[in-house]
């Protein structure tokens, strides 16, 4: 049976990250390689003219599931009947300047990003939050959205789960797909969690596979928190491609069904989680999903007192965003 067209909304369209997105999802590779696409792009004013040669290039390709292409700066009009939002788009976060700074700026681009959504997206959009400090500004958005469920809106973890993958796998000395079960938890930030204690390598625990504690402790999970900042400095530029691969696997998580024994990470709302973390914050939690688009979160995974101590201080960290921006938080 031929499939109806779905609609994907990305922002900041003429941006690295949406480049590096853009065409992926128009081949097929986020929703399927028989999935009917329209996308539909945001960007601010100043930069149309850039989306219009990426538009161009997009149509360029003949992508056979690539039906239609809607660009604009008006988020109402872009947003109209969208199944999926991945709100890439944010100022970035420039020399000397604090968190909270930037919180401030970015939040207002997603209190009217939030409203937008509500006013004309699909009642069941799916929302991704990409643009940082992506855990808070999915806080914002969603409360900015009070038709969208809660359990719609999520904050981009993926690309923190995949880089503590690759690094245990990098030292175990075995392939990708043999590491399992990695849970980054927290905030998108320094202060997140790669729990290798609950992790697995070829269906094992990664303490027997990797002997090493002290380099599980201190250089696996600093260098997990500090990506970022050391690809920044490597290439003066931020994570896009990377960054990018994390948004399509964010979406297929959601759309296929996790393997039994599994899960993957993602930010989501924390009201009436398992792990008695605070509530009304966007935290990394253990998820599944059947494939439908929904998910739960893992129940009953231990913690550690070494586990137990970071995982507070990323919650304290969130805790303090939410205070920064609570001015933002009224709909």
């Amino acid at each position: 049976m031929k499939k109806s067209i779905k609609r994907v909304a990305v922002t900041g369209g003429a941006g690295q990250i949406a480049y590096n997105l853009l065409f992926r999802i128009a081949s097929g590779e986020m929703l399927g390689f028989d999935q009917p696409i329209a996308l539909h792009i945001l960007e601010i004013p100043d930069a149309l003219k850039m989306l219009e040669g990426v538009k161009m290039e997009l149509d360029d390709c003949a992508f056979p599931l690539l039906k239609e292409i809607h660009i604009g700066s008006n988020p109402v009009a872009v947003f109209e009947g969208v199944h999926y939002a991945l709100l890439v788009g944010a100022k970035p976060r420039g020399p000397g300047m604090e968190r909270g700074d930037l919180l401030q700026d970015n939040g207002k681009i997603f209190v009217q990003q939030g409203q937008a959504l509500n006013a004309s997206a699909d009642k069941d959009v799916k929302v991704l939050l990409v643009g940082n400090p992506c855990n808070t500004n999915c806080l914002i958005a969603m409360t900015h959205a009070p038709k969208i469920p809660r359990k719609n809106f999520h904050a981009m973890m993926r690309l923190d789960q995949n880089r503590a993958t690759a690094q245990l796998a990098m030292k175990a000395r075995v392939g990708v797909p043999d590491v399992t079960n990695v849970t980054i938890w927290g905030n998108h930030s320094a202060t997140q969690v790669p729990d290798f204690f609950n992790a697995k390598i070829n269906g094992k625990p990664v303490v027997e596979k990797i002997s090493d504690q002290v380099w599980l402790e201190n250089e696996f999970i600093t260098t997990v928190q500090k990506r970022g900042a050391a690809i920044i400095a490597a290439r003066d530029k931020s994570s896009a491609a990377s960054a990018a691969s994390a948004a399509i696997d964010s979406i297929k998580d959601l759309i296929t069904p996790t393997p039994k024994g599994q899960w993957f990470s993602s930010a989501v709302y924390s009201e009436g989680n398992p792990y008695k973390i605070a509530e009304n914050l966007f935290f990394s939690f253990p998820c599944r999903s059947l494939g439908n688009g929904d998910y739960e979160i893992v129940k009953d995974l231990p913690w550690n007192d070494f586990l137990t101590k970071k995982i507070k201080q990323s919650e304290k960290e969130l805790l303090e965003e939410r205070d920064l921006v609570i001015n933002m938080l009224k709909d």
